[in-house]
């Protein structure tokens, strides 16, 4: 598939999703969310991916929206809105369901749903100067992209409304004290840090990858019993797998486990 707002690369199993508006700070227009959607929908169940990076194009990672684009619409804003924001929410639900982990590789700023979808990403790593802020109530808007919804769960109800309701800028080492993101590489490395990420994880067994990372979503909206049962079922279910029978079938040899991602 030939995309206008995004440069995309599937090689050794990871698939590289470069947000390619850097004109525009990468900012979500209604083509770029369009092509973020079709792109998730095509490939969120493909065998042949089994670990994705999502970064941006030039200096920053993602601007948020594209408030200039909006405000041109007039009249038609909360259509328009409503379309845009149906593609973009497509597009994280997709990415959540992927058996393949997704790194975010946050280079200079994420704000707004730029922010929201590094928050969507399984894993995050920024760079030492990069800055995180939502300032969706800086211009009288409100939160989008998944990111009412993953942020409490990542820093907490009382942090999540500062962030909200004050726009306070995170630096890189806020975030990684917050919880946002996982590491921070230096300026101008975190792609090659995130590839190296994504090498080692595409050699994983990834369908417990995307059991484990449905496991801990669902345990935010469940009571422990229910969860037990959960874990239970899905163990025994693993065991049996391929990748469950070469992963203990390795350790007793004393040799690295060969995954298919099966």
């Amino acid at each position: 598939m030939d995309y206008k707002t995004l440069d995309v690369e599937l090689k050794d199993n990871i698939l590289k999703v470069t947000l390619n508006r850097p004109n525009d700070a990468n900012s979500i227009s209604l083509p770029l969310a369009k092509e973020l959607m079709d792109l998730f929908t095509r490939e969120c169940e493909n065998p042949e991916i089994r670990a994705v990076v999502l970064t941006g194009a030039g200096k920053l990672f993602c601007a948020g929206g594209d408030l200039e684009t909006m405000l041109a619409q007039g009249e038609n804003t909360k259509v328009f809105l409503r379309e845009l924001t149906s593609y973009l929410h497509a597009a994280v639900a997709r990415m959540s369901v992927m058996n393949a982990p997704v790194i975010a590789a946050v280079n200079g700023t994420a704000a707004g749903a730029g922010m929201a979808l590094a928050c969507a990403a399984d894993l995050a790593i920024c760079e030492e100067s990069s800055r995180f802020v939502l300032a969706y109530t800086k211009v009288g808007l409100v939160m989008d992209g998944s990111s009412s919804w993953y942020l409490p769960r990542i820093v907490g109800l009382r942090r999540a409304m500062e962030l909200a309701l004050d726009n306070r800028m995170l630096s890189s080492q806020e975030a990684l004290d917050w919880g946002i993101i996982n590491r921070i590489a230096p300026d101008g490395e975190v792609v090659d840090h995130a590839m190296e990420w994504a090498k080692q994880l595409a050699n994983g067994p990834t369908g417990s990858f995307g059991v484990v990372k449905n496991m801990l979503r669902q345990s935010l909206q469940t009571d422990l019993d229910r969860q037990l049962e959960v874990e239970s079922m899905l163990m025994s279910a693993a065991a049996e797998s391929d990748d469950g029978q070469e992963g203990m079938r390795a350790f007793f040899e004393k040799r690295p486990p060969n995954f298919k991602g099966s």
